[in-house]
């Protein structure tokens, strides 16, 4: 038992739990996010550009409910909410959109950070290694394909 929260101990203190929740916080903040957009900023004007339809209530019935004499639900209405699908739909492409955006903004930068011949940017020493080592490969195959001729 010690062993397991020792290991559980090691796994919490490298990062990625921290991460893991970071990540995970940050996500359910930016769905409220979206969610919003979806619905005050997006659903409005499609509405009234589709003729006031309104798509969270949207449905097509596939059996109407019945009441009893005393005003109790005999039968209850089956139906498919259509106008949910269509909302998450948006919701989905806008956060799609949104990371891929995010994620390309990131890797412009994590591209420019790791080019060795930018000088602008700090290139880390492994990626320096990287690069002398590539440009000495190329160099000697360009001198072994002038001896082959």
């Amino acid at each position: 038992m010690a062993g397991f929260i020792q290991e559980f101990k090691e796994f919490a203190v490298k990062g990625n739990m921290i991460d893991m929740a970071v990540g995970i916080i940050i996500g359910t903040a930016f769905n409220r996010v979206v969610d919003a957009l979806v619905k005050q900023v997006v659903m409005p004007p499609l509405s009234i550009l589709t003729g006031n339809i309104n798509y969270t209530d949207k449905k097509l019935v596939l059996q109407e409910g019945v009441a009893a004499a005393d005003g109790t639900v005999a039968v209850e209405e089956v139906a498919i909410g259509y106008g949910m699908l269509v909302q998450a739909l948006i919701d989905f492409l806008i956060i799609g959109l949104t990371i891929f955006i995010v994620v390309k903004f990131i890797n412009r930068f994590k591209k420019k950070a790791e080019d060795p011949k930018n000088p602008t940017v700090v290139t880390p020493k492994d990626i320096e290694l990287l690069s002398n080592l590539n440009d000495l490969m190329e160099e000697q195959n360009k001198l072994l394909r002038e001896r082959g001729n």
